[in-house]
């Protein structure tokens, strides 16, 4: 039973929920963008995928970016299938609420992506941001190969230097390799451009990464 289970704490693989075999329906274009929401990552392209919260407000830094081609929310890291949000609010999906940033490298680093990640959320809380706890909320970078790995490793010492120094305390982000990422309903894709005034925890930097 996980009911009066802590909100930050992992369910066991069979204890997840079971999900479902098909994907939930999304749109086919970006609202913002303009470019496919799902497809082929066009040639030259990367993809990034970070876990910062909730992927509401976290989306909208990365489509305001420069470089970057498309983004969709959804969630990752878990147990259970095609999950829904209600499942995944529940914690018994094991899944977060993740960004996936499809991106031109020669218009943006990866580095400016991370950049980004340490800045506008608070990578010493792991399994909350402010007062969204759980597990769904969890610091996370997901690696696509061993040089996003490396670079990812790199600014976070960089930025843990900055935060020591200037006395905030010990980044909590995990860096682990992609998982299956699962798209979150339309209603959630741009979603602070669908509700201009909605619900936005981001933002926050306790010191630039600079």
């Amino acid at each position: 039973m996980l009911f009066g289970r802590d909100k930050q704490t992992m369910p066991e693989p069979d204890q997840a929920l079971p999900g479902r075999p098909d994907a939930v329906a999304v749109q086919p274009e970006h609202l913002v963008l303009g470019t496919p929401l799902d497809g082929p990552v066009p040639d030259g392209h990367e993809v990034a995928m970070l876990g910062l919260g909730c992927f509401w407000g976290a989306e909208r830094f990365y489509w305001q970016t420069e470089g970057v081609y498309t983004t969709a929310v959804g969630y990752a890291g878990g147990y259970t299938p095609n999950p829904l949000y209600e499942e995944v609010c529940t914690g018994k999906t094991g899944h977060n609420e993740v960004v996936r940033v499809v991106y031109d490298p020669a218009v943006v680093s990866y580095d400016a992506l991370l950049k980004t990640f340490w800045e506008v959320h608070d990578p010493t809380q792991f399994m909350r941001q402010g007062n969204d706890i759980g597990t769904q909320y969890r610091s996370e970078i997901y690696v696509y190969s061993e040089e996003q790995r490396a670079a990812a490793e790199a600014s976070r010492a960089t930025y843990q230097g900055k935060l020591s120094g200037a006395g905030f305390g010990e980044i909590a982000t995990t860096i682990v390799d992609a998982p299956t990422f699962y798209f979150a309903e339309e209603y959630h894709q741009q979603y602070l451009h669908r509700n201009p005034m909605g619900y936005c925890n981001h933002g926050f930097c306790q010191i630039s990464y600079d």
